[in-house]
């Protein structure tokens, strides 16, 4: 049987309204505020393009999370920029975490920042990122400690 093309874009639109937050969140955190949105943005039309292939994958989220970091290379000349805020007011987190965040690798930057600023579980993590439960905790482990070290913090 062949789907209707009003079923197709049920089928997408609730795909979408499952995926788009932790795809963009992943993407946020690896490249930055302004290239993770383009870049989740670019993942997901290209979802819809490919629908037919994406909804048959058993993990989509993490095959577009991979489509969304390629996509991100056209962006890559701006530098990454964290969510803007104003510049007059004092910083809502510690003023040194910004460029310590863009030190630690692609994946210890997303695993941390899903981890620690969205909430995610290692095992939301994991799907996302397409890898295990144990890489997540390896790289949320490492980045925390790359940060504790440039913070100055000890436990």
């Amino acid at each position: 049987m062949v789907s209707s093309e009003a079923q197709v874009t049920d089928a997408f639109t609730a795909f979408f309204a499952g995926c788009e937050p932790r795809l963009r969140h992943a993407l946020v955190a690896t490249c930055g505020f302004d290239v993770g949105r383009e870049a989740a943005a670019d993942a997901l039309e290209y979802a819809w393009r490919h629908w037919d292939r994406i909804e048959s994958m058993d993990h989509p989220v993490a095959y577009l999370y991979r489509v969304g970091r390629s996509a991100s290379r056209k962006y890559r000349r701006r530098p990454p920029v964290a969510d803007p805020a104003p510049e007059s007011h004092d910083p809502w987190v510690e003023p040194h975490l910004e460029p310590l965040l863009e030190r630690l690798s692609d994946r210890q930057r997303t695993a941390v920042v899903l981890r620690h600023s969205f909430g995610y579980t290692l095992g939301e993590i994991a799907d996302v990122m397409g890898i295990s439960v144990s890489s997540v905790q390896k790289h949320v482990d490492r980045g925390l400690a790359r940060l504790r070290k440039g913070l100055e913090v000890t436990r």
